[in-house]
C-alpha cells in the first residue's frame, strides 16, 4: 500500500483539540481536508506527521506551539484609546476586528481587554502559544 510522501496530494479527516479538551476545528460533517504534503499549506508539525501514513491509517498527534502557530508574541498586543473605536462597534472581549497598519495592510486583531478609556487588541493568531492535539485519519492519496 502506498505511503504518503512530500509532494503527494492527500485527504484527511481531523479533529483538533486544545489541552483543556475543547475542539477548535474539525472536518466532521465536511469533506476531508485536501492539501499537498510538504507544501506549507498546513501547520508544519501536522504536515510532518502525514508522511509515511497509508490510506485508512489513524493517529493522534500533539503539536507544540513552535510547530503550529508559534509562540504568543507580547509585542503583538496593542493598547488603543477607546475613543478611536467607532461607537457602532459593540466591543466585547473575544471580538475579532480588522485593523489597518500604518502602511495600509489589513490585519485581524482580537479584543482581549476593555476599560473605560482603553481597548487592548491582540494581533497574535488565536492559537498562538497553544499546543494542539489532532486526531487524524488519512482517507486518500493522489
Amino acid at each position: 500500500m502506498t505511503e504518503a510522501k512530500s509532494g503527494d496530494t492527500v485527504q484527511l479527516h481531523y479533529k483538533g483539540t486544545l489541552d483543556d479538551g475543547s475542539v477548535f476545528d474539525s472536518s466532521e460533517g465536511r469533506e476531508p481536508l485536501e492539501f499537498t504534503v510538504g507544501s506549507g499549506q498546513i501547520i508544519p508539525g501536522l504536515d510532518r506527521e502525514i508522511a509515511g501514513m497509508k490510506v485508512g491509517d489513524e493517529k493522534t498527534v500533539r503539536i507544540e506551539p513552535e510547530d503550529a502557530y508559534g509562540p504568543s508574541d507580547p509585542a503583538a498586543r496593542q493598547t488603543v484609546p477607546r475613543a478611536t473605536i467607532p461607537t457602532n462597534i459593540p466591543l466585547e472581549v473575544g471580538l475579532q476586528l480588522q485593523a489597518q497598519t500604518e502602511n495600509g495592510q489589513t490585519m485581524s486583531v482580537t479584543v482581549v481587554e476593555i476599560s473605560d478609556d482603553e481597548v487592548v487588541m491582540d494581533a497574535n493568531h488565536p492559537l498562538a502559544g497553544k499546543a494542539l492535539t489532532f486526531e487524524i485519519q488519512l482517507t486518500g492519496i493522489s
